[in-house]
């Protein structure tokens, strides 16, 4: 199936997803006070971005997003190489990485509030520690996915640490490495809402905090559909990048064959 026709399908469904949104509340099957039409959402949302105060907001929610998962790329890749190419480390470490990694990022929000109150250090506390494990992990695979045979020859060729990271790890660890970038990028983003609904950070969350309190439904819905559009955003540019990035891999090859 080409780019387009995927795309154009996208479309049509979202389409007619807008357009049950408004059927739903004009034929009485849910009511309008709780559940708004499209219209009037569409008519929230422009009305909030003529609202200067909106874009300072968005401006919040990107820079805690975007600086939490450069933190945490940057965190799990350097502790994803060390750890697996140092045994030791890794072994020494297992327990404490098994006990840290299921433990819900929400889970820290008391810490948080203790630690940074309501600014963005406690977003970019939930933020990172939501996206770090999922580049740890990425990492851990893809280091271990080296073909031994060619470990075998790079060391019977006598390469040095910087032609093995080039010729090895780079080209075999790189595919990894973006799946847990867009999977972290993803996670960003929930957790910087939450954090920012929750603990009242500056950003959208807080906003849509305030609109439910207030009352203001569409203008609640209107907000929501903004951060389904990032979320939308981010995933499409992180795909964008993948295929870029890994234009010479085989899974990219024949995504753009198919």
């Amino acid at each position: 199936m080409s780019a387009a026709r995927r795309a154009g399908l996208g479309l049509c469904g979202l389409f007619g997803f807008l357009v049950l949104i408004e059927l739903l509340p004009r034929t009485g099957l849910v009511p309008s006070a709780y559940f708004p039409p499209t219209s009037r959402i569409a008519v929230a949302l422009w009305d909030q971005v003529l609202q200067g105060s909106f874009w300072s907001a968005l401006g919040d929610t990107l820079i805690a997003w975007g600086l939490g998962l450069l933190i945490a790329v940057a965190g799990g890749v350097v502790a994803g190489v060390l750890l697996a190419l140092v045994p030791w480390l890794r072994r020494f470490t297992a327990s404490t990485v098994e006990f840290l990694r299921p433990i819900p990022s929400v889970a820290l929000i008391p810490l948080a509030v203790l630690l940074y109150g309501t600014q963005i250090g406690s977003t970019l506390l939930l933020v990172v520690y939501a996206a770090f494990w999922q580049v740890l992990v990425q990492v851990l695979y893809g280091v271990g996915d080296i073909d031994p045979v060619a470990e075998e020859t790079a060391r019977s060729y006598r390469l040095g640490t910087w032609a093995r990271i080039r010729y090895l790890l780079w080209p075999t660890g790189l595919p990894y490495l973006m799946t847990g970038i867009r999977l972290a990028a993803a996670v960003a983003l929930i957790l910087a809402i939450t954090a920012e609904l929750v603990i009242g950070a500056p950003g959208l969350g807080v906003r849509i905090a305030v609109a439910q309190s207030s009352q203001a439904v569409p203008q609640m819905y209107a907000l929501i559909a903004v951060t389904g559009l990032l979320g939308l955003g981010i995933n499409l540019g992180a795909r964008a990048a993948e295929r870029r990035l890994l234009s010479w891999h085989q899974s990219v090859r024949g995504e753009a064959v198919v």
